[in-house]
């Protein structure tokens, strides 16, 4: 059997536990369960220093950044994050790659066995075993074997207890807090904030992005204060942050010229020794911040890294479903494809602006889902007076959804749409209407949808 048969063997079995990402549920997290696991494993979360990082929006670039960072330095990193879009393995490898043959299937080896050998009694409070759980399981069992130098960890959902809050970083890292999973994680900005901030641990110091409000920003304070750490906030350490995008032109076929965009940014800040300028592929006002978050983090860690590293590093980031501009070979003259798995309505709100300002006067359709739980009833507005045409949907079979309300959300923000809760009819309907229209088409709201979308491309 290949690894990559092992692999897909490995997900059918993991199918069998409960999983919060196909079938929300309350009352299924705690931390007693993973540290179960990891203490039968000789806690393999411990076997390399690592990197946390929490919050609503952003995570996972952040995240990726200070790996492609750490890698530029000359050390080998691994790097936890979700979802994935098409390969299992974008959950769990190296910054910028797969782990090399091998990895994978031996700490699958490592781990089924030992883990089916466990009496269900034996778990604490009898509780089942969550997917998740085993997932991060998973991902520190390749670390090890992989011998990373060091790990980077993106949060699942919340923080305090989920099940990456094991680890014991070097540095935990906290991005913007917005209203989501008010059904898990509480119904306001601050309790969310709570929740996210149970990731910061006593001596342990804590980056955390600008917030929304100075409530939000105490709430940090006060868990910093109480567990005796620095939390220090990206807006303090900023005193200059700048952005702007290049396009290169490449030809496009039947269509013309096509761009590829990269965004220069610029930011100076006392933890560096002089501005850091890179060209990031990542693009948005958004990912300018993020990008400061994340050399911030390094920085703190490794204060003597040099300012070079930091931006090659930060050039080399890249992450599918994120302002992704991609092409399509099966719809050849739909000149440009937008991928984004934005479901919050700050993240739609950068999105919708990026667009607005690389496509000004262009042909706009959007193809639109999300799961049930999203804000989309404040998202919608997001959306008026844009789209010549917008296609409402279910995002896939992974997510449960709720198409009746969106399209209720976008009636009464009066914007014109077609909804059809088959996706499998309504991807397909979506990419040839832009196509003929020669427009340019956004694909947004979940990265389940785009993950159907890549399927279709």
């Amino acid at each position: 059997m290949s690894e990559k048969e092992a692999i897909k063997v490995f997900q059918e079995w993991l199918d069998g536990y409960l999983d919060f990402e196909r079938l929300p549920q309350k009352n299924i997290f705690w931390l007693d369960t993973i540290k179960f696991l990891c203490g039968r494993f000789e806690n393999p979360q411990n076997a390399s220093p690592c990197f946390h990082v929490a919050g609503s929006k952003g995570k996972g670039s952040v995240s990726k950044m200070i790996a492609c960072i750490l890698e530029e330095s000359g050390l080998s990193c691994g790097l936890y994050t979700s979802p994935h879009i098409i390969d299992f393995r974008e959950r769990i490898g190296t910054a910028l790659d797969y782990f090399p043959e091998g990895i994978y299937e031996a700490a699958i080896r490592e781990m089924v066995p030992r883990i089916e050998s466990i009496i269900p009694e034996n778990l604490p409070e009898g509780r089942p075993i969550t997917w998740f759980e085993l997932v991060t399981l998973y991902a520190f069992l390749c670390f090890r074997q992989a011998k990373v130098d060091y790990a980077v960890y993106e949060v699942g959902m919340g923080g305090r207890l989920d099940a990456t809050n094991v680890v014991q970083p070097d540095v935990c890292c906290i991005t913007p807090i917005e209203l989501e999973h008010t059904e898990y994680l509480g119904d306001t900005l601050e309790k969310i904030a709570g929740e996210k901030a149970g990731i910061i641990k006593k001596d342990i110091p804590v980056i955390v992005a600008a917030q929304q409000t100075e409530s939000v920003r105490d709430v940090f304070r006060r868990k910093a204060s109480e567990t005796g750490t620095k939390c220090t906030f990206v807006d303090d350490l900023t005193t200059f942050l700048d952005y702007s995008y290049s396009a290169v032109y490449a030809p496009g076929g039947r269509t013309g010229s096509r761009i590829t965009c990269g965004m220069h940014v610029h930011i100076e800040s006392p933890l560096f020794s002089r501005p850091v300028d890179t060209v990031l592929q990542l693009l948005g006002s958004i990912q300018a911040k993020n990008a400061a978050q994340a050399a911030f983090a390094v920085k703190t860690v490794f204060p003597g890294m040099d300012e070079s590293v930091i931006e090659k590093g930060l050039s080399k980031a890249v992450l599918p479903g994120r302002f992704e501009i991609t092409y399509s070979e099966k719809y050849p003259r739909l000149h440009y494809l937008i991928l984004d798995g934005a479901h919050t309505v700050n993240s739609v709100r950068y999105t919708v602006e990026t667009l607005g300002k690389l496509f000004s006067g262009s042909t706009l359709h959007l193809l639109f889902a999300c799961a049930a739980d999203k804000d989309v009833r404040d998202i919608a507005p997001l959306f008026k007076n844009l789209f010549s045409h917008i296609t409402l949907t279910r995002p896939g079979e992974t997510k449960h959804s709720d198409i009746a309300k969106a399209e209720s959300a976008f009636t009464d923000t009066e914007l014109p749409f077609t909804a059809d809760a088959d996706f499998t009819k309504a991807i397909p309907a979506a990419l040839a209407q832009a196509e003929s229209a020669n427009a340019v088409l956004l694909v947004t709201g979940s990265f389940y949808l785009v993950a159907e979308v890549k399927k279709y491309i």
